[in-house]
């Protein structure tokens, strides 16, 4: 399916960066493909921003769960996610305030972690990250709209 659109497609989330985040990320990314008529890619980009939601947490945000979010409030980072529809693609972009780029990483047979980039890299068409002078990252995927990866 080629996009018609006469206004750009694009909505953003700003997100607690805690673990509570990625669950209600994926709601998120659910809720704005069915809105833009787009359920088809639905599980694939509900993978994609699982991993990179998950991370940007990992990495500047709360981890332990344990924590009631209402101790949290006003003490913990965002994390932006953010959509956009363009003609032929769906982009995906989570921004974060660590600066430091992600490393793709082997993870060995035993490993419990270390896989997320990898599954990134494998369900999207292309990602990358964007290190911004103003602090923080983003880091992006695309997905073909109208093919399932």
């Amino acid at each position: 399916m080629r996009l018609t659109m006469d206004q750009p497609r694009s909505n953003c989330m700003l997100l607690a960066g805690m673990p509570s985040a990625v669950g209600r990320a994926r709601a998120y990314a659910r809720w704005v493909l069915d809105t833009w008529q787009l359920s088809a890619l639905t599980d694939t980009v509900e993978l994609l921003v699982s991993e990179l939601v998950t991370n940007a947490v990992t990495h500047t945000g709360v981890v332990d769960e344990s924590v009631p979010e209402e101790l949290l409030a006003g003490k913990v980072n965002p994390v932006y996610l953010s959509l956009s529809a363009l003609p032929d693609t769906l982009l995906v972009e989570v921004w974060d305030v660590n600066s430091t780029p992600p490393l793709r990483r082997v993870a060995s047979e035993t490993d419990e972690t270390g896989r997320g980039l990898l599954l990134v890299q494998t369900l999207s068409k292309e990602w990358g990250c964007e290190v911004l002078e103003t602090g923080g990252k983003i880091v992006w995927c695309k997905c073909l709209i109208g093919e399932s990866t």
